[in-house]
């Protein structure tokens, strides 16, 4: 009898077997590809008073490469690649060059390890920005809403604003780093993100990451983030590579590079007046 079920428990394991293993395999090979659409507002401030309204339509209009931009999320369970849909200007057809200085470059990020590799490109030069990932002390609430067909979550959290714009430029900056030895107020942003456990990764756009669920929305400052669409383990397996081309360097020493070289210009145009 004891020898009769010794056999009936090695059959049943060894039936087992294959579907767990591949179950296993089907985990590992867990990924998703989500849709993002970028809306920023301008404030005109007290040089928008001089315009009508007409004007300020129309310059709007030619802003809006700027403010309304389209981006791609991939991702499985520990990596992540966030990168801009290339996208000409509404009214010219053409890039915007200047912007593309300062805009955000092709981001890796990878939970597991705490990286974030990102590419950047400045006045024709590339680099490699290697660093952590941007700490961020979430506080979670249990208020929800759905996004799509998911149901998302809110959480908050309060960042330097100069942590999470890090590739781009302001002259505030640059008068901070002049006067290091005097205090000055660090401004912040405040952060809304809404995250779905029903996505079980600590992914999001841009900075944000590092909540039990993907982050569907995010607003921060003036800018918005909203997930339009998601695609689970797509049929065409997705490859999330760091990337490797450019001159590697840290997030703080990327900066002092923009800096330095826009006070150059500074001088350079004050000099030929």
């Amino acid at each position: 009898m004891k020898y009769k079920l010794l056999i009936s428990s090695v059959l049943v394991y060894f039936f087992l077997l294959p579907f767990n293993t591949e179950k296993s395999d089907k985990s590992n090979d867990f990924q998703g590809k989500a849709y993002y659409m970028s809306k920023s507002t301008m404030d005109l401030g007290n040089f928008g008073a001089r315009f009508s309204e007409a004007q300020k339509k129309q310059i709007m209009a030619r802003m809006k490469g700027r403010l309304e931009k389209k981006f791609v999320l991939t991702f499985n369970k520990q990596e992540s690649m966030f990168y801009e849909e290339s996208k000409l200007d509404a009214v010219s057809g053409a890039t915007d060059s200047w912007g593309k200085n300062f805009a955000q470059g092709d981001q890796y990020k990878n939970t597991k390890n705490n990286e974030q590799i990102q590419n950047q490109e400045f006045y024709g030069k590339n680099f490699l920005v290697k660093d952590v990932l941007q700490p961020i002390k979430w506080e979670m609430s249990a208020e929800t809403k759905k996004i799509g067909k998911y149901i998302s979550y809110k959480a908050t959290a309060t960042i330097p604003t100069n942590d999470l714009t890090w590739y781009s430029f302001s002259w505030d900056r640059v008068s901070n780093d002049a006067n290091k030895g005097e205090k000055k107020e660090v401004k912040m942003t405040n952060i809304e993100a809404w995250y779905s456990p029903q996505i079980p990764v600590s992914h999001g756009p841009s900075e944000y990451w590092g909540l039990p669920g993907l982050i569907l929305e995010v607003s921060a400052g003036d800018t918005t983030l909203l997930c339009y669409e998601i695609v689970m383990n797509p049929e065409k397996k997705l490859e999330i590579k760091a990337p490797k081309k450019g001159k590697k360097v840290t997030k703080t020493e990327y900066q002092k590079i923009i800096s330095t070289k826009m006070k150059e210009f500074r001088e350079n145009r004050t000099g030929r007046r």
